[in-house]
């Protein structure tokens, strides 16, 4: 929703809606801001993390208007997001790959799914061509490789929901949502338009 919000300002002008904006996104950036406050603590999965850190990404992008002083600015709340979560990347299952819940006490937190891949792709990508710096690529290029390999993205580009680490992700649901396929569709034209002056773009079916 406050994604949302962001693009309603960028691309109308209109900021009727900025201070509340600016006011719920900072509500819930938590003790270390990294929008993992301990009021979710019994709810709060990666992908849902990540939708925060996307729209701070977004309020980076577009110059929207920083939070008080007091406060950490969007970049660096969109790195906090980042930052906390390649610490969470899981190599002892599946090959790698992110948890869909971030405390193991959560229901779903054995289950890896496309749309937590797809936040930190989406916001690694975006750091990339933000901030210049090659560690972001580097994590984007891992996130879609991972994905590619295991078999949640098909060679039609068909993105399967995840599978579960405690069959190392051998079957997969293979339930298709939209915002999968959207939120790799952004992270990979970004990544595009980072790399296409200089080389051929990694992201690619091997099958």
């Amino acid at each position: 929703m406050f994604g949302a919000l962001v693009d309603y300002w960028h691309y109308t002008g209109d900021d009727t809606y900025n201070q509340w904006t600016i006011e719920g996104m900072i509500h819930q950036i938590g003790d270390n801001w990294d929008y993992m406050p301990a009021n979710q603590s019994k709810s709060l999965g990666n992908d849902d993390q990540g939708f925060w850190g996307m729209a701070a990404m977004s309020a980076a992008e577009t110059g929207f208007p920083n939070p008080p002083d007091d406060k950490p600015g969007w970049l660096a709340l969109a790195q906090a997001v980042f930052n906390t979560q390649y610490r969470r990347w899981d190599s002892s299952t599946c090959g790698g790959g992110l948890r869909w819940q971030i405390y193991s006490f959560n229901r779903g937190y054995d289950y890896k799914n496309t749309i937590t891949a797809g936040c930190f792709f989406n916001i690694a990508s975006r750091l990339t061509r933000y901030t210049g710096n090659s560690t972001y690529a580097e994590w984007a290029d891992k996130t879609w490789d991972w994905m590619d390999t295991l078999g949640l993205i098909n060679s039609e580009y068909h993105f399967y929901d995840g599978s579960d680490s405690k069959i190392n992700c051998s079957a997969f649901d293979r339930t298709q949502w939209t915002y999968n396929a959207g939120i790799f569709l952004h992270g990979a034209a970004t990544m595009w338009n980072i790399v296409s002056h200089k080389r051929r773009p990694r992201m690619h079916s091997q099958r």
